[in-house]
């Protein structure tokens, strides 16, 4: 499915969960240019965690912007949101308007290869809105995405496209995992855009 295609969208998990990809929402040079856009001029640090009473550093990068007063806690740390630039906004719009649901914060990762990726995790932090659906929109390097059911460890993928829109909905995130696994045939940087909604008396 991509811009062009009206395809009914098809849930891609067999239960327990909704997770819909829209494909290709924008062309190759639009998406292009947002991605050599937000490389060179989004305020990207390294991603910090605390895990298990460790400070661990991360090479993937991460830049958190959204509504003003806004904070994001996870794995001990927390973001406090960065002001929205002009062509996040229109991201924003475009991921709205194309699901249907409003979003208040967004969450970005800039992976410089395939030697940076996520483990296993779900987005279920207090901070976030309970089922409330998260939209990523991709960039640069196409990756896979993966899924694995937290019970019955059942498993579902999709290769994420530059350019390209995909939404989690419902139970997601309370019944899965997901996760980017890292490959060394990637040699070129993906930059992720995960649209979210964060409680408001969450809010400092």
């Amino acid at each position: 499915m991509d811009l062009f295609s009206n395809d009914i969208l098809t849930n891609l998990l067999p239960y327990d969960g909704e997770v819909n990809y829209y494909g290709k929402v924008m062309t190759h040079q639009k998406a292009k240019d947002y991605f050599d856009s937000m490389y060179n001029n989004i305020e990207w640090r390294n991603d910090e965690a605390i895990i298990f009473g460790k400070r661990i550093i991360t090479k993937r990068k991460v830049a958190w912007y959204g509504d003003d007063g806004y904070s994001y806690s996870y794995s001990n740390t927390t973001k406090q949101a960065l002001k929205w630039t002009r062509e996040l906004l229109e991201l924003k719009q475009l991921v709205e308007t194309s699901t249907g649901f409003t979003f208040n914060s967004c969450l970005m990762n800039l992976y410089h290869n395939g030697d940076e990726g996520v483990s296993w995790h779900s987005d279920d932090e207090k901070t976030l809105a309970r089922h409330a659906p998260i939209a990523s929109l991709s960039f640069g390097a196409e990756r896979k995405f993966c899924f694995k059911h937290k019970r019955t460890a059942e498993g579902a993928s999709i290769i994420l496209e530059h350019g390209s829109l995909l939404i989690m909905k419902g139970t997601t995130q309370t019944n899965w995992l997901h996760a980017i696994p890292k490959s060394k045939k990637i040699i070129k940087p993906r930059i992720s855009l995960t649209f979210r909604t964060i409680l408001p008396d969450i809010g400092l």
